[in-house]
């Protein structure tokens, strides 16, 4: 008898909550019976999966273009295949809901940001009822660390510490999709912390729309700063980064608590959006730019070596030149290791939507220009500073995009910054999660080379569990398959979260 294997490809676009949604899309798939399409050798591989899913983002304005592109493509394949099944998900299909059926009448499933538990069962109704099935709830179904994942690195991992945002900025739509804030208790984070270390994570990234307002649900305004000194007790837990907090949140209690937690990492994404004060009011955010100015500077009052990095919107509604330079001004105060900069576009359901004065998009593009420009000045220098110092790197695979052609390995630093490294010929070779201590030979605008080791310089090699675990994926592996660790089952609570010991003591304030 031949079993067929079902196959099943999650697509992903936007933020990195969607990127840890997808896993967790995964992990349900993987639970009923499917088998993750990369994972299979080349050969044995079809062309398209039995279920295709897009994990959306609806914050740019190209989003449901490029959905709609996608779409179009595998409409051929459906023709071909009826059976084939084509779910979309995520911010764009909470948004756009029955349209995206009208505009694709191909897709089976449409589901909701706050129902991705129910994948498997609408890929069964539509296939049993061979009709589209579109769900869409208005409020949080369950907590998605709830679900079972399969997350993408063997030690690396994304931890949910909240949902949602409270936050009513004029240009962002993203509330409206993901819902009001919802938090995770103490307990129940540090479980799963503790969890990835015992598979061998040595690095987790605390993921929230606004991390630092967590506690709001149940009343501790210091929850973050807390939160972030308990993993600092978790025994194998090697680098905790967070992102992203929002400047008007920000208390010196986590800047403390940063610097005082050897495992925080010295980086931080503090996202400005416009250095105009009056541009920033018409964006609804609740901070100015000598507030933001002196947030940077508390930080780098306590970690010297932090990098600093931000999201910067250009064109907002009505902004000036003046405007627009007092943007330049701060960019260049804040001297930020990097940016993601945007070109504001229209999201339609947002206030700024609706207001006047739009700028003409030939203007838009001339000032991102100019910031991309005065960004990457920054960025280099802030990069030819780091000349001569050691970093510790943290290997991963597939970095840097021309590691074969130089025969470099490529990681991150502890600050966040991509590095490129030399092995030097018949010396210890490192492995993904492994830990890597090299000397920078020189900084460009975008990374850091560090040929120390093929120059008589610094090189040196630390084993870690995160590499033991890399290493363990890849025994018996077929070339050209993607090996990823296996589904995590999720922590199911129903009502008030039970009392819990904790080893790692760390939730009482600090003295």
């Amino acid at each position: 008898m031949t079993i067929t294997t079902k196959t099943y490809d999650v697509r992903t676009h936007g933020c990195q909550m969607n990127v840890h949604d997808s896993e967790r899309l995964a992990g349900l798939l993987e639970t009923a019976g499917y088998t993750d399409l990369a994972s299979l050798p080349p050969a044995q591989r079809p062309e398209v999966a039995d279920v295709v899913v897009f994990n959306t983002c609806a914050v740019r304005e190209n989003a449901a273009n490029k959905l709609y592109g996608n779409l179009g493509q595998l409409r051929p394949a459906k023709l071909k295949n009826p059976d084939l099944q084509i779910a979309v998900g995520g911010c764009l299909a909470q948004k756009d809901r029955s349209t995206i059926v009208e505009r694709a009448p191909w897709v089976d499933v449409v589901f909701g940001t706050h129902n991705v538990g129910s994948l498997p069962a609408l890929l069964d109704r539509a296939r049993h009822n061979r009709a589209a099935e579109v769900e869409i709830l208005e409020a949080l179904e369950t907590f998605p660390s709830t679900l079972p994942t399969r997350r993408d690195s063997a030690y690396s991992g994304w931890v949910s510490i909240s949902v949602g945002c409270n936050n009513t900025c004029t240009f962002c739509i993203v509330p409206a999709l993901r819902g009001k804030e919802k938090d995770r208790r103490p307990g129940e984070i540090l479980a799963e912390v503790e969890a990835l270390v015992a598979q061998g994570v040595v690095e987790i990234t605390l993921l929230g729309q606004n991390v630092n307002t967590y506690g709001v649900e149940f009343g501790d305004r210091l929850a973050f700063g807390k939160l972030l000194r308990a993993c600092g007790q978790v025994e194998g837990l090697e680098r905790v980064r967070f992102t992203s907090p929002h400047p008007a949140a920000f208390t010196d209690d986590v800047i403390a608590a940063m610097a005082e937690t050897t495992n925080v990492m010295p980086s931080l994404h503090m996202p400005l959006q416009s250095g105009s004060d009056r541009v920033l009011k018409a964006m609804r955010r609740s901070y100015r730019s000598a507030r933001f100015l002196d947030i940077l500077d508390r930080v780098r009052a306590q970690i010297p070596d932090a990098a600093i990095t931000t999201d910067l919107i250009v064109g907002f509604p009505g902004e000036t030149e003046e405007d627009f330079q007092d943007t330049l001004d701060v960019v260049r105060a804040s001297r930020f290791s990097s940016a993601f900069t945007f070109q504001y576009s229209i999201r339609p359901g947002t206030p700024a939507a609706e207001m006047d004065d739009q700028v003409p998009k030939k203007v838009v593009q001339e000032r991102f220009d100019r910031l991309i420009e005065l960004q990457e000045e920054v960025s280099w220098a802030g990069n030819r500073e780091l000349e001569g110092r050691e970093v510790e790197v943290l290997v991963a695979p597939g970095e840097g995009r021309k590691d074969a052609e130089t025969e470099r390995l490529s990681g991150r630093a502890r600050d966040n910054r991509l590095v490129h490294f030399a092995v030097p010929e018949g010396l210890d070779r490192p492995r993904p999660g492994d830990a890597v201590t090299v000397q920078v030979t020189y900084g460009a605008p975008h990374h850091l080379i560090a040929d120390s080791g093929v120059q008589s310089g610094v090189y040196a090699v630390r084993r870690t569990r995160g590499g033991d675990a890399w290493a363990a994926l890849q025994e018996g592996g077929t070339p050209g398959a993607v090996r990823k660790p296996t589904v995590s089952l999720g922590i199911p609570t129903v009502g008030a979260p039970p009392a819990r010991e904790v080893t790692a003591p760390a939730c009482a304030v600090a003295d």
